[in-house]
């Protein structure tokens, strides 16, 4: 495990960090009982987002954007689909795209969506492993304001892999290029804007199993993808001869792959061909996200070489429809920690020790006699705090939930005894005089700013320029501290200045059930 020390302001028995590729795994100060209840997205000063691209790749004067788009939807052809729920549209300047994105936007023009989720690659930003949502609360074009949804995406940020990251959306035609037509087809809707880096196959079907888990029936997903760009410009020339027919039948081979909603294959076809499908990780995402009954449509097929009639150099746009259902979201029942949970995971965490000491390697809820509860497999971030007549000898544990509480526990049991930095590693005859002490955390969830930190109710995430530092909710009471001083001292640990919590600043937020054994 690779630990990094927190750079920080001189406070007793600070926390350490390290990162870690699911999320962060953290060492805290010990902390008191309080309780744990979910909360919305919050209120929020008006933040807006401007497109970036008008007047460059579409017109920035809204009557002649409106007639553009409008001539493009009423030239598109074919009948009408029910049940749209996802969509595969290409992203360059409408000169070009237009026509084909006019296609499928026909398709759902008039229809009725509570929200649309857009899903761009990143062009100009190395994000490896990483999905970028804005900050902002409204997204703006020429046609006018679109409201972000909130809750949505605070949602989103529950997971490890997701960034607010403004900047991976200036200049970022793969979403950009998809809102105006949206807009002109649909009138209001609220916006969710993604734009995705370099994702590796399992971050693929994580980001895809995020989105299901948020997705419903009034949603509609788009997928932005321009397919091949051919000439020595792009650097892919795998033909010189039979130009349009071979594109075309290069491009369609993908399509198929797509239309059998096969995402190893497509993947596979892209890797063999080195087709230069720009938003295949879109594609991919969308493919892992599709309902198994969806049903895939071809709508329109052009290119700008057909176009221009020079095929020297030219980019494939496909537009695709998707027809099916999303399924019903499952009914959250949230489990509650009742006192024989804790007493359970209390023993857990003991018991997980013991049998390190004894046995040399790691146990198994079955091992120790001890059965996991529905309340114990909720996922929760968690921490595990030991303490030696009334001291603390260790604790360490992760903020972000990525499993289930019982399997943090049993990890985090080990790591505060043998991991924390701060101490030397516990030695089996020092059990008898450990305290355990566990705290099971709601997940974080982001606020506008730090006016919306409760002291002695919420756990904080400060986050700039970079670098980032976390307390406990516990910390602050212990203490004594009010929020200014709260914030000081996170801005320091951060390795930032005393007063830079004051501006430019992002904050997470979460709660706390803490628990302990009784003596």
């Amino acid at each position: 495990m690779k630990k990094t020390m927190i750079k920080g302001g001189g406070i007793a028995r600070c926390c350490f960090v390290a990162v870690l590729a699911a999320g962060l795994l953290v060492s805290c100060r010990e902390g008191k009982d309080m309780n744990a209840k979910t909360a919305g997205a919050g209120a929020a000063p008006k933040q807006v987002m401007q497109a970036s691209l008008a007047g460059q790749w579409y017109s920035d004067q809204r009557e002649e954007l409106t007639r553009e788009l409008q001539h493009d939807l009423e030239q598109a052809g074919g009948a009408k689909l029910p049940d749209v729920i996802a969509l595969i549209q290409p992203h360059a300047g409408y000169r070009f795209s237009g026509p084909a994105v006019a296609y499928g936007a026909r398709q759902v023009q008039g229809k009725t969506f509570r929200r649309v989720v857009v899903i761009g690659a990143s062009h100009r930003r190395p994000l490896p492993n990483t999905v970028c949502v804005p900050t902002a609360t409204h997204y703006a074009t020429p046609l006018g304001e679109l409201p972000l949804d909130r809750d949505f995406i605070a949602a989103l940020q529950q997971f490890p892999f997701v960034r607010r990251l403004p900047a991976a959306f200036e200049e970022e035609n793969s979403v950009e290029m998809q809102i105006p037509m949206l807009q002109q087809a649909l009138g209001t809707f609220t916006l969710v804007p993604v734009v995705v880096g370099q994702l590796d196959p399992a971050t693929i079907r994580e980001v895809a199993q995020a989105l299901g888990s948020l997705v419903d029936a009034g949603t509609l997903v788009v997928a932005s993808t321009d397919f091949t760009h051919y000439g020595a410009q792009y650097g892919y020339v795998p033909f010189t001869t039979n130009i349009a027919e071979n594109l075309r039948k290069l491009d369609l081979g993908a399509v198929e792959l797509i239309e059998k909603k096969d995402l190893e294959g497509f993947n596979a076809y892209c890797a063999r061909t080195g087709a230069t499908i720009c938003g295949q990780v879109p594609v991919s995402i969308l493919l892992a996200l599709l309902p198994p009954a969806a049903q895939a449509h071809l709508l329109k097929y052009d290119t700008s070489g057909a176009q221009t009639g020079d095929f020297g150099m030219s980019v494939s746009y496909v537009s695709l429809a998707f027809t099916g259902a999303w399924p019903p979201a499952p009914e959250k029942k949230e489990a509650t920690l009742g006192a024989e949970d804790q007493k359970q995971l209390l023993r857990l965490a003991r018991q997980t020790l013991e049998y390190h000491f004894l046995k040399n390697r790691e146990a198994t809820p079955a091992d120790l006699g001890i059965e996991i509860t529905a309340a114990m497999r909720q996922t929760m971030g968690a921490f595990v705090t030991l303490k030696e007549r009334g001291e603390l000898r260790g604790c360490i544990g992760e903020i972000f939930p990525k499993r289930p509480l019982f399997e943090a526990v049993m990890d985090h049991a080990r790591n505060a005894a043998l991991h924390d930095p701060r101490f030397r590693p516990v030695a089996a005859v020092e059990l008898p005089q450990l305290e355990f002490e566990i705290s099971a955390l709601t997940p974080p969830r982001p606020v506008a700013s730090y006016h919306e930190i409760v002291i002695g109710r919420h756990g904080m995430v400060l986050t700039k320029r970079g670098r980032s530092a976390v307390f406990l909710p516990q910390v602050a009471p212990e203490q004594g501290w009010d929020l200014p001083i709260t914030l000081t001292y996170l801005a320091q640990k951060a390795g930032l200045r005393a007063d830079d919590w004051k501006e430019g600043a992002e904050y997470l937020v979460f709660e706390a059930i803490v628990f302990h054994e009784k003596k």
